[in-house]
């Protein structure tokens, strides 16, 4: 009976090596779909020989589906067509007004800003907060200037303040992978709580620091102790220019991590952590920090011109993409998407940025237009709407441009396989590239919406259906 099966098992898996490639995915996605996790779900799939670009396998390939995070791909595809690796981000630091005999400035420190999503972080060597702001303080100090009748104000006019896009959820906008845009962006406008759990399940927590001076905001901790091992359900609600954040969720009792959550105004956090150096540096401001847009709402304007104290560069593009796509920095896309918008139309409004990122790929690759309906460059809204078979052909166009080795490096490896994923609920996808056994180089886009159950099984049957392409 043994040596039967075995060699029944040996005829089956000798036709199957025997199998066209696309029998062998298009088996194996009866299988992943007839799976009862999609009994109310959707799942498309698109394999393209990326050397010829046959359509080696499609399945729901132009209906519209939310791409999660893969919808990042797609970003910084266009981000590199429209803006090059090399691109980088100016932030500049000046002064108005003129500098008395007696060190006394009779103006204002302005930052202004280009955009940058790195100036602050601490991904990049050059680019980290208190390098920088040591830095200007230099700068500042070499110029003779000893106080400032006047205040630090951060120029977020190229953006029209901070932003979130329209189709981000409140209860994703006050924690980090929500924060807003905007034009002067800094510590990717986030900020980490470091929490004391209660004594036991049920019990308050307390918040024992936060990882920099936000004592212009008002914390408002709600969360409570969770049971041992179920970590951080800690969410943070906020909004832009929100001056009070609420803490809610649960803290487990075991937990020792840091909850990050979003800052409603990047720029204003970078004047007032500037105001702060001055001053204990001694360097006394009669105004306190502010930014340029809280000004207009005021019904004042900031001079456009001033004398430079200090040029900051952002690392390259290529740089920036890499951290987009490997750790899946939402900030990175809109920062990016109103960039492309910026140079391609002079248009910095996120709806119509994502509106001109469309109709590039709509006249470039003569997608239709149905085929790609987007709110933002990050992914992160559930009303964006992307078919696979429109991923998978920008991927492949990318391939044939003289900057896609920057581009391939940037994406993780997911199960063996170079291909950014995506998540958000009820939804996973993975798009990328792979080289089949028989040396085929492949583009494929995988996405699922509206599954049943938990998302690590699912994504293990992803992967499974996805094997066949090795």
């Amino acid at each position: 009976m043994l040596r039967l099966l075995f060699i029944l098992f040996a005829i089956s898996f000798q036709q199957a090596v025997g199998q066209p490639l696309a029998q062998k995915i298009a088996s194996a996605y009866r299988v992943f779909e007839s799976h009862e996790s999609m009994a109310n779900g959707i799942a498309s799939l698109v394999v393209i020989n990326a050397n010829t670009g046959e359509v080696i396998f499609a399945k729901h390939e132009k209906l519209g589906l939310a791409p999660a995070s893969t919808l990042k791909a797609v970003t910084a595809a266009t981000a590199y067509h429209v803006l090059g690796p090399q691109h980088t981000f100016e932030t500049t630091l000046f002064y108005t007004g003129t500098i008395e005999a007696d060190g006394t400035l009779r103006g204002n420190i302005v930052i202004r800003g280009t955009g940058d999503p790195s100036l602050g972080s601490d991904r990049f060597p050059q680019t980290v907060d208190t390098l920088l702001l040591g830095t200007w303080l230099r700068a500042i100090q070499t110029t003779g200037i000893r106080s400032i009748e006047g205040a630090i104000i951060a120029d977020d006019r190229l953006y029209n303040g901070q932003t979130a896009p329209g189709g981000w959820t409140w209860r994703d906008m006050g924690n980090y992978y929500g924060a807003g845009v905007s034009a002067l962006n800094w510590r990717e406008n986030a900020v980490g709580v470091n929490f004391i759990p209660g004594s036991a399940p049920g019990m308050p927590t307390r918040v024992a620091n936060t990882t920099a001076d936000i004592s212009y905001l008002q914390l408002i901790n709600e969360a409570t102790t969770g049971n041992r091992g179920t970590g951080d359900r800690v969410y943070a609600y906020a909004a832009p220019y929100a001056s009070r954040v609420y803490l809610r969720g649960t803290y487990g009792i075991d937990l020792k991590k840091t909850i990050y959550l979003s800052l409603p105004d990047g720029a204003y956090d970078a004047a007032y952590q500037l105001h702060r150096v001055l001053d204990n540096a001694g360097i006394k401001q009669t105004s306190q920090p502010t930014t340029a847009h809280l000004l207009a709402l005021a019904g004042s304007k900031l001079p456009g011109a001033g004398t430079p104290l200090h040029h900051h560069r952002s690392p390259t593009l290529g740089e920036l993409v890499y951290w987009f796509n490997q750790k899946s920095v939402n900030l990175y896309g809109e920062a990016l998407l109103k960039a492309i918008a910026d140079r391609l139309d002079g248009k910095t409004d996120t709806r119509d940025a994502a509106a001109t990122l469309m109709d590039f790929w709509v006249k470039k690759l003569e997608i239709m237009p149905g085929e790609l309906r987007i709110l933002d460059g990050s992914g992160l809204s559930p009303e964006n709407r992307i078919t696979t078979h429109a991923m998978a052909r920008i991927l492949a166009a990318a391939k044939k441009e003289p900057w896609f080795g920057s581009f391939y490096e940037s994406l993780p490896v997911n199960n063996g396989m170079k291909m950014k994923s995506g998540t958000i609920s009820g939804v996973l996808g993975y798009a990328g590239y792979h080289t089949s056994k028989a040396g085929t180089p492949l583009v494929f886009a995988l996405i699922v919406n509206n599954y049943q159950g938990n998302a690590t099984p699912m994504r293990q049957r992803m992967f499974r259906l996805l094997d066949v392409l090795k």
